[in-house]
């Protein structure tokens, strides 16, 4: 079983590349993977992000309903993990997706083509390097 705050997978950081190129549907396989085995936080992490990934996916492709029920349900499940997870920027990741969320619920459906896309959120990572003893400390 992982834990947050380990250093990401490989595969974490692909999934992190085609989450930000917006490749969301290759992201939510590679999460998948990851997500089936893990317990926990870290399983609600992978999971949530995976679930963001398809509602980004959904929209794109005029998915009103699975947009928003997925931003939910992502949001939900990320609300149980840590800010940070793995690098990830997870408090970031919550709150661009319910900015995302509620400009969708404003255009409703006839208009979900028309979000502005710089409300698409994008997955960030955090510094650790500061959190190492010895690191980043003024003497």
């Amino acid at each position: 079983m992982r834990h947050c705050q380990e250093s990401p997978p490989g595969q974490l950081l692909l999934a992190i590349r085609q989450f930000n190129s917006g490749q969301w549907f290759e992201c939510h396989e590679t999460l998948e993977e990851l997500w089936l085995g893990e317990e926990g936080e870290v399983r609600c992490f992978f999971q949530g992000v995976l679930q963001i990934a398809v509602a980004l996916h959904h929209r794109r492709n005029g998915n009103y309903g699975g947009a928003i029920s997925l931003l939910k349900g992502g949001v939900k499940l990320l609300d149980q993990v840590p800010e940070t997870c793995m690098w990830v920027d997870l408090a970031r990741l919550v709150r661009d997706a319910n900015r995302m969320r509620e400009a969708l619920e404003g255009l409703g459906p006839e208009r979900i083509d028309q979000l502005d896309p710089v409300l698409v959120p994008r997955l960030h990572t955090v510094s650790v390097l500061q959190d190492l003893p010895g690191v980043g400390q003024k003497e």
